[in-house]
């Protein structure tokens, strides 16, 4: 591995340069100064990264882009004279055969493929009438010492048999999904992302479907106020239980949801709607299946993954990829590409960042301080091709958006590729749901800290957007719990009806409304929900498995809930509309800073400016207060949103209709501030416009 202590030799190196008068530092140092010591190992990784690119380009006589079309060339194609090519990269192959439901599943030379002379690329040409559309068919692959059936690794088309279980490339030539809406640029100020699964969309114990998901789920996102959609699951997956993370064919959408061109209207029709689809892309590992998947595609398990201990994901059951390899980048950014030109995404969430950054996949590390981040344990083939993958990705489309999830914060990685960054778009600030998680079960209402609350919503790096969020599916899956469920728990069986809200009950629709609000009006990029959770859901997932008897009972999600309107879980949602909404409202949201007016630990009171927007929260469970002031820009303004309206189920202790006029005082005349003074009843939280 020729690049892997390149981090450790870099922060070895003399720092004498950045000393110097005429020395500029790289923009992330710029940025921020405590990085000054790791500079030499930033710019060493940055400069791993423009080496590999140039390389990858032929020194600029090609693009990213024409490098990253491995799926043009590779798995089975139409000619364009009708016939059929089939290509496929196994350098350890001896023999490669097609078979399939066009010959019995046996092997014949008809179908045997040839080695491109002088490389390991396979390929076999057929005539029209080999084979047709909706033919299954696999690799019969001999290797030295054994042979195989597999599914090509870039085979774009993948199913499973209802009665055997057994999962086959399928020969996918309809008729082209013609796109209404060709071209769509993704609303990002603020970006509000809906996270979703296709197949727990469903009211219904079962599997659901691309169309359902985009007749029945589409419509709720559009008029919740959410601008893109984050669908997980999406590449083709054995185990429907592993939430789709656990990758056998990376070109292949899941066929359990539908047909490719099902999934590609889902996508047109939330186009046409003004919502952007990104969907999770697992690059961080693959699963270990050898017939399903690439774990020994040709009698070689380290063809894609890296050998020796580093071969299997120590916590995840899974095979690692070897980013050192130009055939695995040139395979990986393809699929980037892929997803993104062939289903019009306009995006990806990375998942499991953490675990390519480091050879210890970040398990059992603290990361305490910024050494920890540029100590030699970081693999920088993986560093560069994540930042390849985001160069690419903007290539092909500028407005693409890519997000990190990330634990570690690793500077950087939201931050620009011109100023050392890796190039994402933004992070996951995943320190948020666990401070939530944390708050919720250790501390009682009373010690409840504003002070604290306001610093965990907006703690991140100045120069790297993130997206807050309070809960996502991790915290929603059997063996955690999500904020409603943490705060309710089994009272929300037997006191979720309106008609008999007990105490518990209570508190918790008031806390969940108040931690949505401050999360989400701290923002600086984008907000994230997690399917159902914005109206409280109130059961755990649980994949069919052994355990449950298969069932499907907690893989769904009960929109009859919502839905009804003698239940309080629609007070949760129609909340979580408004909120939305008054955030969309002030123009350029993610850029009006976030100006602290007011915290008091003792009263559990904070206070907090946006553009013309006023948040003022009271989490105390007990004390109300009257005339509770505040220094404000002098005017008038008035209630736009508050979490204790009776059409939120709370108590509609104050009156919102009225306007409130700023107290003059001498002392502030030349700040142009007034006092505005306000009744905060207990427990709730009030958004003003300033007029």
């Amino acid at each position: 591995m020729a690049t892997k202590n390149a981090s450790e030799k870099a922060t070895k190196k003399s720092t004498t340069a950045t000393k110097s008068a005429k020395f500029q530092h790289i923009g992330l140092v710029k940025n921020d100064p405590y990085l000054e010591p790791y500079e030499n190992a930033i710019r060493g990784r940055h400069d791993h990264a423009v080496w590999k690119l140039t390389q990858l380009t032929r020194n600029g006589k090609t693009s990213l882009t024409d490098f990253a079309s491995g799926y043009d060339y590779f798995g089975l194609h139409k000619t364009a004279r009708g016939g059929w090519v089939f290509r496929e990269w196994a350098p350890n192959a001896t023999e490669i055969y097609l078979v399939g439901d066009f010959n019995n599943w046996q092997e014949d030379e008809k179908y045997k493929a040839k080695r491109v002379e002088g490389t390991g690329n396979w390929e076999l040409k057929l005539p029209a009438k080999a084979l047709k559309h909706g033919d299954l068919y696999k690799m019969h692959v001999h290797w030295n010492g054994g042979d195989g059936e597999r599914i090509p690794a870039w085979a774009q088309r993948v199913v499973q048999d209802e009665n055997t279980k057994i999962f086959s490339a399928q020969v996918w030539a309809p008729k082209p999904y013609e796109w209404k809406k060709k071209t769509f640029k993704a609303k990002t100020n603020p970006l509000l992302i809906y996270e979703c699964h296709i197949g727990m969309g469903e009211d219904a114990e079962k599997v659901g479907t691309y169309t359902e998901f985009k007749d029945n789920v589409l419509p709720r996102v559009v008029k919740d106020g959410y601008n893109c959609i984050q669908i997980m699951a999406i590449q083709e997956h054995p185990y429907y239980g592993s939430f789709g993370y656990h990758v056998s064919s990376f070109f292949a959408a899941s066929s359990r949801f539908g047909t490719p061109e099902e999934l590609k209207e889902l996508i047109d029709t939330a186009h046409q709607n003004g919502i952007a689809v990104i969907m999770d892309i697992v690059h961080s590992h693959a699963v270990k299946n050898e017939i399903e998947g690439l774990g020994n595609l040709a009698g070689d398990p380290n063809q894609f993954f890296y050998p020796g201990d580093r071969h299997e994901h120590p916590a995840w059951d899974s095979l690692c990829f070897d980013y050192g390899k130009d055939d695995v980048i040139h395979f990986l950014l393809s699929n980037c590409k892929y997803w993104l030109n062939e289903f019009h995404f306009d995006g990806f969430r990375f998942d499991g960042v953490t675990s390519m950054l480091y050879y210890s996949h970040g398990l059992g590390e603290a990361f305490c301080n910024y050494g920890d981040y540029f100590n030699g344990h970081e693999d920088d083939n993986a560093i560069c091709y994540l930042t390849l993958a985001n160069k690419l990705i903007h290539e092909v489309n500028p407005n693409a958006i890519t997000i990190a999830e990330e634990v570690s914060g690793m500077p950087g990685l939201a931050a620009k590729f011109e100023d050392g960054g890796y190039g994402f778009d933004y992070r996951m600030a995943m320190n948020i749901p666990d401070y939530w998680i944390k708050t919720i079960k250790e501390q009682s209402d009373e010690n409840w800290k504003p002070s604290s609350i306001f610093w965990e919503v907006k703690n991140r790096r100045p120069d790297e957007k993130t997206i807050s969020y309070c809960e996502s599916h991790d915290q929603a899956l059997v063996g955690d719990k999500t904020i409603i469920f943490r705060l309710i728990d089994a009272d929300m069986y037997w006191h979720f009806a309106k008609k008999d809200v007990n105490g518990v009950a209570e508190r918790g629709i008031a806390l969940h409304k108040m931690i949505r609000l401050v999360t989400a009006a701290a923002i600086n990029g984008g907000y994230l929900n997690f399917m159902g959770n914005e109206f409280g859901h109130p059961e755990w997932i649980d994949f069919p498995r052994e355990g449950n008897g298969w069932s499907y009972k907690y893989a769904r999600r009960q929109w009859n809930l919502v839905d009804n309107k003698d239940l309080c879980y629609h007070w949760l949602g129609d909340f979580d509309r408004e909120m939305l909404k008054v955030i969309k409202s002030e123009k350029n949201f993610n850029k009006t800073p976030v100006q602290e007016i007011w915290h008091n630990d003792g009263d559990q009171i904070l206070a907090f400016m946006r553009g013309d927007l006023v948040f003022v929260f009271n989490f105390s469970p007990t004390r109300s207060f009257t005339d509770y002031g505040f220094l404000v820009p002098t005017g008038s303004y008035d209630v736009v949103l508050n979490t204790d309206a009776k059409e939120f189920g709370g108590n509609g202790f104050a009156d919102d209709s009225m306007t409130h006029l700023t107290n003059y005082d001498p002392l502030y005349v030349n700040d142009h501030k007034e006092w505005l003074k306000l009744y905060i009843p207990a427990r709730s939280a009030v958004v003003l416009r300033k007029n």
